[in-house]
């Protein structure tokens, strides 16, 4: 896998290992409260677990991501750019927060149309 294709693919696994650690060490931490905008601590404290949980699943779209460049598999990092850009349109639709749209959908959109051109 070239090294242009696989830059932008290992960026967007950073940026799942990144919401793994917020989602399951710092959601109820004034960090995670303000990056996911949370009510209270004490909706951070009763949504704990499924935040871990979400976040687990996160970590796996970044190790597929990095798996699929160890392989230099492209059809493979396809797969996961497609489960990362349908969570980012999912996230978005179901809060309407646009920074979802803008950090999770948009990325992977860019990859998918850097793969197009080149």
């Amino acid at each position: 896998m070239p090294i242009t294709t696989a830059i932008p693919i290992a960026l967007i696994a950073l940026l799942h290992f990144y919401f793994l650690i917020l989602e399951m060490f710092f959601w109820t931490k004034p960090k995670g409260i303000k990056a996911f905008k949370l009510e209270s601590v004490d909706f951070a404290e009763k949504t704990k677990v499924l935040a871990a949980n979400q976040g687990l699943y996160n970590g796996f779209l970044g190790a597929g991501l990095l798996f699929s460049i160890y392989e230099a598999n492209l059809r493979l990092a396809s797969f996961f750019l497609l489960c990362v850009l349908i969570a980012g349109l999912y996230g978005f639709y179901s809060t309407k927060n646009k920074v979802i749209l803008f950090v999770q959908a948009v990325p992977a959109i860019l990859v998918f149309v850097f793969f197009i051109l080149f």
